[in-house]
C-alpha cells in the first residue's frame, strides 16, 4: 500500500513525520503521524500507538504532547492516527462535535450510513499495524497502546478485546463506561443501533469483567478538575471496581489538572514521560 509523505521534521535526533494513504478499511484517505527515534536508523524498534480524543486529528498529539524526547531516549516508534474517516460525504457527519467527523469512537459501525466508512476499530487493530510494519523498522512482537478521552476508551477496549496483542496499555481521562454516559449512548447508539447488548463489546468496564488474557498492568491519569469527570461522562470508578473484582492491576492517579480542549494537552504533557516509561518497561525498550 502506497504511502505519501506529507511532512518530515528532525526532532531529538529522530524524525517526526506525517504520511497519507488510501485506507481500504475506511474507504478514504487517512493521515497518521509517526515518530522515528534515532535507534530506528540502525535496528528494529517497538511501536507505541496513541489514540486521540474527540475533535482531534493526527496533529494534536504530535505538536502538543511533547513525547518525542522520551520516545527518542527509549527507542520507541510512536504512531498517532486520525480519529475518524474524513471527507466521506455522509449526511450528518459534520453536524456535531461528538459524533461523525473527529469522533469515530474506535468502533466498527453496523448501522447505515456509517457502516461502510466508520470502521476505526478494524483500522487501528489490523490495517494500520500492517501498514506500519511493512514500511518502517518495527518489531511486530512488541506493540503497546495508549490514548486520551475517546482515545483512552479506544486504547482500553483494543487491549482488552485482543489479549496479548499489546504489551501494555495506559490512558489519560478515558471514557471508561460508555454504555452508561451520554457521549457513549449517542455514539454507540448511532454507530451500532439501539440494541444495547451490542454496545457492551466496546465498553472497557464490561470487557474487563470477562478478560482472561495475560497480565495487563493498566495506568490511568485523571485530572480532578475535569468537568467531564464531574458530569459523569468518564466513570473511572466503575472501571476500577470491575478491575478490582477481576484482580486486574490498575494504577489510577487523580492529578491536579483539567483537560478540556487545548488545556488537555498541558495535562497530557505533564505526565507523558511517565506513560512512555510505563510502556518502555513492558516493551523492553
Amino acid at each position: 500500500m502506497a504511502l505519501k509523505q506529507v511532512s518530515s521534521n528532525k526532532c531529538f535526533e529522530g524524525f517526526q513525520k506525517v504520511f497519507e494513504h488510501d485506507s481500504s478499511e475506511l474507504k478514504c484517505k487517512m493521515k497518521f503521524g509517526i515518530y522515528l527515534p534515532p535507534k530506528a536508523e540502525t535496528g528494529k524498534c517497538p511501536v507505541l500507538y496513541w489514540l486521540s480524543g474527540l475533535t482531534c486529528t493526527e496533529q494534536n498529539f504530535i505538536t502538543k504532547a511533547g513525547f518525542q524526547q522520551a520516545a527518542a531516549e527509549h527507542g520507541l516508534i510512536v504512531v498517532a492516527p486520525d480519529t475518524s474517516p474524513r471527507g466521506c460525504n455522509i449526511e450528518g457527519e459534520d453536524e456535531s462535535w461528538d459524533f461523525g467527523t473527529g469522533a469515530g469512537f474506535y468502533v466498527d459501525a453496523t448501522e447505515d450510513p456509517w457502516k461502510t466508512n466508520y470502521r476505526m476499530y478494524s483500522y487501528i487493530k489490523d490495517e494500520l499495524p500492517k501498514l506500519i510494519n511493512a514500511n518502517f523498522p518495527t518489531d511486530p512482537e512488541r506493540m503497546s497502546i495508549f490514548g486520551h478521552s475517546m482515545g483512552g476508551h479506544g486504547a482500553l477496549i483494543l487491549a482488552l478485546k485482543n489479549p496479548g496483542k499489546y504489551k501494555s496499555v495506559s490512558a489519560f481521562a478515558p471514557i471508561c463506561n460508555p454504555i452508561q454516559c451520554q457521549w457513549g449512548k449517542k455514539a454507540l447508539g448511532g454507530y451500532l443501533g439501539p440494541d444495547t447488548s451490542k454496545w457492551e463489546a466496546y465498553d472497557a468496564t464490561q470487557l474487563v469483567k470477562s478478560y482472561l488474557g495475560p497480565r495487563l498492568d493498566i495506568l490511568i491519569d485523571q485530572g480532578k478538575d475535569d468537568q467531564f469527570l464531574s458530569a459523569g461522562q468518564l466513570l473511572p470508578d466503575n472501571f476500577i471496581a470491575a478491575c478490582t473484582e477481576q484482580k486486574i492491576p490498575v494504577v489510577f492517579r487523580l492529578q491536579q489538572a483539567s483537560r478540556f480542549c487545548s488545556p488537555c494537552y498541558f495535562f497530557i504533557a505533564s505526565f507523558i514521560n511517565d506513560h512512555i516509561k510505563h510502556h518502555a518497561k513492558y516493551l523492553n525498550a
